[in-house]
């Protein structure tokens, strides 16, 4: 569906409450750019009541209200409402990632962890202490989302964080790309919405990418294993390519840094030789799997290797990537503005960004106006139809921003 014609069925609908965007310090950026968005979405509705009291505060210049979160000495912290949240329709964005943030305790300078994070989500929820009349979550990387499964004496702390959130009464619960998002299972009766960016990751490889021919014969998608298969497939039935996989062959029998190491990637698919390769997956963290991936496909003989992840973490910095990309194993990548990017990262010549932030507004604004998602997240129809241009080589210029 047309995005004019999208926005023309919220002209329709009227808002469940006023809306109210609370951004943490930690996703201070992508914030920014999602409430400069939604400020334009409603500037250019032009069919409002305006002296309608169910469109009080409806055109703004901006949506953001302040819930600082301050620390005392000892590294305890409190949050702490600047503005009332009575009737209210708030969401709540929080990067739990951003390390790049710091407090002092005790004459120390300490980096905020995900926990640390998590407490200050927990305290300005406290904080609004129920007065609003709609609570969302917005938690592009689902907080231990790696650790949602028992498989041993362990913890289940991404169901233990949804189970509490859900318990401190919030309604929705957004996050993209979940590791599993079967975590909503522990609490039925609480909106949880998992979206994924394979509109924003071709329309990143198009706006970088003058050259490619995109179809079966020039191009295949992989999935670095078996957990992002699902992913691959879809984006490379959008695009009419085909599918491979890795399979991870794991040391059983010993662990190291909490998992199992991985023996060797054994591919499963047909003849990459001169082809370009896609791979699909959900993060990289220390890049290391994803490096050996791309090495074999190039020993393979595939033409370029672009990597399109959604999550860019780099925990173990850039100087691996930097030798690969020098070395010829990868030819781009390509994540999302959804967890904080260091500057030397956007500087890197290989990298390219996908802005989720006109997406997360549209989100939000249609859950504000009680819309169905659907017309939002299903992009099947987007893709095929920048596909066609791009395909065509028609307005280039489409191709220039997101």
């Amino acid at each position: 569906m047309p995005e004019l014609e999208m926005h023309e069925q919220l002209e329709r609908k009227i808002p469940y409450a006023p809306l109210t965007l609370v951004v943490h310090p930690s996703a201070a950026a992508l914030g920014a750019k999602v409430d400069s968005y939604l400020a334009s979405f409603r500037k250019a509705d032009h069919n409002i009541a305006k002296n309608d009291p169910a469109f009080a505060e409806y055109v703004k210049d901006s949506y953001l209200m302040d819930i600082p979160c301050v620390r005392f000495g000892t590294g305890e912290g409190k949050a702490v409402m600047s503005d009332s949240a009575r009737g209210k329709d708030i969401y709540l964005l929080i990067d739990v990632c951003n390390y790049s943030l710091t407090y002092q305790m005790n004459g120390f300078t300490n980096h905020c962890s995900p926990d640390d994070h998590f407490q200050d989500l927990k305290r300005m929820i406290t904080a609004i202490n129920g007065k609003a009349r709609r609570l969302t979550v917005i938690m592009p990387f689902l907080y231990e989302g790696r650790q949602h499964k028992r498989s041993g004496r362990e913890s289940l702390d991404a169901a233990l964080m949804f189970k509490e959130l859900a318990d401190m009464g919030i309604s929705n619960f957004i996050t993209f790309d979940a590791h599993d998002p079967r975590i909503q299972n522990v609490a039925p009766l609480t909106d949880f919405d998992n979206f994924t960016p394979p509109y924003q990751f071709l329309r990143s490889l198009m706006r970088v990418e003058s050259d490619l021919i995109l179809d079966k014969d020039h191009i295949t998608v992989i999935s670095p294993d078996e957990g992002a298969l699902d992913r691959a497939v879809y984006f490379a039935s959008v695009i009419g390519a085909d599918t491979g996989m890795f399979y991870k062959r794991r040391d059983y029998s010993r662990i190291e840094n909490g998992k199992n190491p991985i023996v060797a990637h054994e591919f499963l698919g047909s003849d990459i030789a001169g082809k370009d390769v896609i791979v699909i997956d959900d993060m990289i963290s220390s890049g290391g799997s994803m490096l050996d991936t791309a090495r074999q496909l190039k020993e393979m003989h595939a033409k370029r290797v672009f990597i399109c992840c959604t999550f860019g973490l780099f925990t173990d910095g850039f100087d691996a990537f930097d030798q690969a990309y020098e070395k010829g194993w990868f030819d781009r990548v390509i994540t999302t503005n959804l967890t904080y990017q260091q500057p030397e990262l956007l500087a890197r010549p290989y990298y390219a960004q996908a802005d989720m932030s006109k997406f997360l507004a549209s989100i939000i604004d249609f859950i504000n106006h009680d819309a169905s998602v659907s017309n939002v997240t299903t992009p099947t129809n987007k893709m095929n139809e920048i596909l066609k241009k791009y395909n065509s080589r028609e307005d280039t210029l489409a191709f220039t921003s997101i």
